[in-house]
């Protein structure tokens, strides 16, 4: 397993190879994502950050998974479809896969378990969200409840942009 967030290399739902490389000297918010779960509606908030805050070095970033409720049962294709007919996502969307249990994804192994010694925990449900700045590091984590727009994620964003 990679031990810097930008050795990673994930699949994007294209079926395209990503390296996390090429994220370096922007701020992060990597979010599991679901098409068919309460928190959905988060997409919203999600997209509203993203048009917020790109110009100044910031960009989200989804990873569908189907762990929880069986809420994301869709081919990367549907779920890339789903994201932009009803969200108008502009963002990256990544494959689907585990980010959690016994076939959880190397990437959100590192950010669960490795990556900040104060963040570490399963991931509990869709939406979760993690903070990366700049250099790679995992410097916040919010639980699915926190909304996208909500005035402790904008603080957060605001200060690891300066």
């Amino acid at each position: 397993m990679p031990d810097s967030f930008f050795n990673f290399q994930v699949t994007n739902v294209d079926g395209q190879k990503v390296s996390l490389s090429q994220f370096k000297g922007k701020t992060l918010l990597l979010v599991n994502t679901a098409s068919r779960c309460g928190y959905t509606q988060q997409y919203k908030g999600l997209q509203a950050l993203q048009e917020k805050y790109s110009a100044k070095g910031f960009t989200v970033l989804a990873f569908p998974s189907n762990d929880f409720g069986k809420q994301e049962p869709g081919s990367d294709k549907e779920i890339k479809s789903f994201c932009e007919l009803n969200y108008k996502i502009n963002f990256p969307i990544f494959t689907k896969a585990p980010v959690s249990g016994s076939g959880i994804q190397p990437l959100f192994q590192w950010l669960t378990e490795k990556a900040s010694p104060k963040l570490v925990g399963p991931v509990e449900w869709n939406f979760e969200k993690f903070l990366v700045d700049k250099n790679g590091n995992l410097i916040a984590r919010f639980k699915s409840g926190v909304e996208p727009e909500s005035a402790e994620i904008a603080q957060a964003i605001d200060k690891a942009l300066k």
